[in-house]
Protein backbone atom coordinates (compact mmCIF):
# COMPACT_ATOMS: atom_id res chain seq x y z
CA UNK A 1 0.00 0.00 0.00
CA UNK A 2 1.24 3.55 -0.72
CA UNK A 3 0.61 6.38 1.69
CA UNK A 4 1.87 10.28 0.84
CA UNK A 5 2.32 12.26 3.35
CA UNK A 6 0.78 15.07 3.29
CA UNK A 7 0.01 16.97 6.60
CA UNK A 8 3.21 19.71 7.07
CA UNK A 9 2.57 22.96 7.95
CA UNK A 10 3.95 24.31 4.60
CA UNK A 11 5.53 27.04 6.64
CA UNK A 12 8.42 27.38 4.50
CA UNK A 13 6.41 28.23 1.90
CA UNK A 14 5.26 31.39 3.63
CA UNK A 15 2.01 32.45 5.42
CA UNK A 16 -1.42 32.52 3.68
CA UNK A 17 -4.12 30.83 1.28
CA UNK A 18 -2.82 28.70 -1.77
CA UNK A 19 0.50 28.07 0.18
CA UNK A 20 -0.06 24.73 1.14
CA UNK A 21 2.50 23.05 -0.77
CA UNK A 22 0.81 19.88 -1.91
CA UNK A 23 -1.75 22.13 -3.56
CA UNK A 24 1.04 24.08 -5.60
CA UNK A 25 1.35 23.92 -9.65
CA UNK A 26 4.27 21.71 -10.39
CA UNK A 27 4.54 20.69 -14.39
CA UNK A 28 0.78 21.08 -14.85
CA UNK A 29 -0.21 19.07 -11.85
CA UNK A 30 -0.33 19.24 -7.91
CA UNK A 31 2.27 18.34 -6.38
CA UNK A 32 -0.28 15.76 -3.86
CA UNK A 33 -2.07 14.90 -7.82
CA UNK A 34 1.69 13.99 -8.92
CA UNK A 35 2.49 11.92 -5.95
CA UNK A 36 -0.74 10.10 -5.80
CA UNK A 37 -0.26 9.31 -9.90
CA UNK A 38 3.31 7.68 -9.32
CA UNK A 39 2.33 6.18 -6.66
CA UNK A 40 -0.69 4.58 -7.99
CA UNK A 41 1.54 3.30 -10.59
CA UNK A 42 2.77 0.93 -8.21
CA UNK A 43 0.36 0.61 -5.31
CA UNK A 44 -2.51 -1.31 -5.59
CA UNK A 45 -3.85 1.41 -3.13
CA UNK A 46 -3.07 4.42 -2.43
CA UNK A 47 -3.86 6.84 0.36
CA UNK A 48 -3.59 10.62 1.57
CA UNK A 49 -1.91 11.25 5.43
CA UNK A 50 -2.83 14.60 6.79
CA UNK A 51 -6.04 16.77 8.00
CA UNK A 52 -9.14 15.61 6.25
CA UNK A 53 -10.56 18.80 6.55
CA UNK A 54 -7.79 19.74 3.74
CA UNK A 55 -8.61 16.61 1.36
CA UNK A 56 -12.23 17.10 1.04
CA UNK A 57 -11.88 16.69 -2.42
CA UNK A 58 -9.99 13.48 -2.23
CA UNK A 59 -11.09 9.47 -0.86
CA UNK A 60 -8.98 7.62 1.47
CA UNK A 61 -7.62 10.26 4.12
CA UNK A 62 -5.75 9.11 7.04
CA UNK A 63 -5.41 11.53 10.09
CA UNK A 64 -2.73 11.51 12.93
CA UNK A 65 -3.04 10.55 15.51
CA UNK A 66 -0.19 12.35 16.98
CA UNK A 67 -0.72 15.56 15.01
CA UNK A 68 1.83 18.45 15.42
CA UNK A 69 4.34 15.88 15.89
CA UNK A 70 5.87 15.69 12.27
CA UNK A 71 6.88 13.01 9.44
CA UNK A 72 6.88 10.27 12.06
CA UNK A 73 3.46 11.06 13.38
CA UNK A 74 2.48 10.36 9.63
CA UNK A 75 3.61 7.57 9.10
CA UNK A 76 2.57 6.06 12.49
CA UNK A 77 -1.00 6.80 11.37
CA UNK A 78 0.06 5.19 7.81
CA UNK A 79 0.79 2.14 9.57
CA UNK A 80 -2.02 2.08 12.12
CA UNK A 81 -4.06 1.95 9.17
CA UNK A 82 -2.71 -0.37 6.87
CA UNK A 83 -3.35 -4.42 6.88
CA UNK A 84 -0.70 -4.89 4.82
CA UNK A 85 3.07 -5.68 5.73
CA UNK A 86 5.12 -3.81 2.93
CA UNK A 87 4.19 0.38 2.52
CA UNK A 88 5.38 2.69 1.16
CA UNK A 89 6.07 6.33 2.19
CA UNK A 90 6.16 9.46 0.25
CA UNK A 91 6.44 12.69 0.68
CA UNK A 92 4.23 15.00 -1.14
CA UNK A 93 6.74 17.55 -1.76
CA UNK A 94 9.23 15.18 -3.89
CA UNK A 95 8.14 15.67 -7.37
CA UNK A 96 11.20 14.03 -8.80
CA UNK A 97 10.07 10.29 -7.41
CA UNK A 98 9.67 8.12 -10.60
CA UNK A 99 7.62 4.77 -10.61
CA UNK A 100 11.26 3.39 -11.31
CA UNK A 101 12.55 4.49 -8.08
CA UNK A 102 9.46 3.35 -5.79
CA UNK A 103 9.35 0.07 -7.53
CA UNK A 104 13.58 -0.62 -6.64
CA UNK A 105 11.97 0.28 -3.06
CA UNK A 106 9.73 -2.46 -3.45
CA UNK A 107 12.02 -4.86 -5.07
CA UNK A 108 14.47 -4.25 -2.21
CA UNK A 109 11.82 -5.03 0.36
CA UNK A 110 10.82 -8.08 -0.82
CA UNK A 111 14.44 -9.43 -0.91
CA UNK A 112 14.97 -8.49 2.82
CA UNK A 113 13.87 -8.86 6.06
CA UNK A 114 14.40 -5.71 7.15
CA UNK A 115 11.96 -3.41 8.51
CA UNK A 116 12.84 -0.41 6.91
CA UNK A 117 14.29 -0.28 3.68
CA UNK A 118 15.65 3.19 2.81
CA UNK A 119 17.58 5.02 0.12
CA UNK A 120 20.63 7.21 0.86
CA UNK A 121 21.25 10.15 -1.21
CA UNK A 122 24.49 12.28 -0.84
CA UNK A 123 22.20 14.80 1.71
CA UNK A 124 21.78 11.17 3.89
CA UNK A 125 19.17 8.86 4.31
CA UNK A 126 15.67 9.45 2.94
CA UNK A 127 12.63 8.57 4.94
CA UNK A 128 10.05 9.79 3.25
CA UNK A 129 10.70 8.01 0.02
CA UNK A 130 11.31 4.69 1.99
CA UNK A 131 8.89 0.91 2.43
CA UNK A 132 8.22 0.68 6.48
CA UNK A 133 6.94 -2.59 7.36
CA UNK A 134 4.05 -2.59 9.94
CA UNK A 135 6.59 -3.88 12.86
CA UNK A 136 7.87 -0.37 13.02
CA UNK A 137 4.46 0.78 14.02
CA UNK A 138 4.72 0.05 17.53
CA UNK A 139 7.97 1.47 17.54
CA UNK A 140 6.78 4.60 16.10
CA UNK A 141 4.42 4.93 19.20
CA UNK A 142 6.97 4.26 21.79
CA UNK A 143 8.83 7.09 19.80
CA UNK A 144 6.14 9.53 19.64
CA UNK A 145 4.95 9.10 23.38
CA UNK A 146 8.37 9.59 24.69
CA UNK A 147 8.84 12.94 22.49
CA UNK A 148 11.18 11.68 20.22
CA UNK A 149 9.97 13.26 16.63
CA UNK A 150 13.05 12.36 14.72
CA UNK A 151 13.03 9.30 12.33
CA UNK A 152 16.50 9.06 12.19
CA UNK A 153 16.19 8.43 15.50
CA UNK A 154 13.96 5.63 15.79
CA UNK A 155 15.80 3.91 13.06
CA UNK A 156 18.47 2.76 15.64
CA UNK A 157 15.75 0.48 17.32
CA UNK A 158 14.83 -1.67 14.07
CA UNK A 159 16.56 -3.70 11.32
CA UNK A 160 17.36 -1.32 8.21
CA UNK A 161 18.40 -1.74 4.23
CA UNK A 162 19.59 0.99 3.10
CA UNK A 163 20.00 1.59 0.02
CA UNK A 164 23.18 3.24 -0.69
CA UNK A 165 24.09 5.84 -3.34
CA UNK A 166 25.92 3.98 -5.43
CA UNK A 167 23.29 1.44 -5.91
CA UNK A 168 21.05 4.07 -6.86
CA UNK A 169 23.51 5.50 -9.35
CA UNK A 170 24.15 2.19 -10.86
CA UNK A 171 20.36 2.13 -11.49
CA UNK A 172 20.17 5.64 -12.94
CA UNK A 173 19.12 7.60 -9.95
CA UNK A 174 20.68 10.74 -8.85
CA UNK A 175 20.31 13.17 -6.03
CA UNK A 176 17.57 14.83 -8.22
CA UNK A 177 14.85 12.68 -7.91
CA UNK A 178 14.77 13.30 -3.50
CA UNK A 179 14.51 17.05 -4.31
CA UNK A 180 12.11 18.76 -1.69
CA UNK A 181 10.29 21.75 -2.68
CA UNK A 182 10.23 23.65 0.78
CA UNK A 183 10.52 26.78 -0.18
CA UNK A 184 9.24 29.57 -3.19
CA UNK A 185 12.65 28.99 -4.23
CA UNK A 186 12.92 25.66 -4.20
CA UNK A 187 9.62 25.66 -6.27
CA UNK A 188 11.32 28.07 -9.00
CA UNK A 189 14.15 25.58 -8.99
CA UNK A 190 11.99 22.86 -9.58
CA UNK A 191 10.36 24.48 -12.37
CA UNK A 192 13.65 25.23 -14.01
CA UNK A 193 15.22 21.27 -13.74
CA UNK A 194 11.77 20.09 -15.03
CA UNK A 195 11.76 22.13 -17.96
CA UNK A 196 15.88 21.21 -18.70
CA UNK A 197 14.49 17.76 -18.10
CA UNK A 198 12.02 18.54 -21.38
CA UNK A 199 9.29 17.19 -18.75
CA UNK A 200 5.36 18.69 -19.00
Amino acid sequence: MGFVLAGGKSSRMGAGPGKDKAFLEFGGQTLLDRALAVMGTVCDRVAIVGDPAKFTKYESIVADIFPGCGPLAGIHAALLHSSVELNLMLAVDMPFVSRELLALLFAAAEESDAIVIVPRSGKGLQPLCAVYRRDFLPVAEQALRAGKYKIDAVFSSVSVRVIEEGELAAAGFSERSFFNVNTPQDRVAAEGRLSRAGET
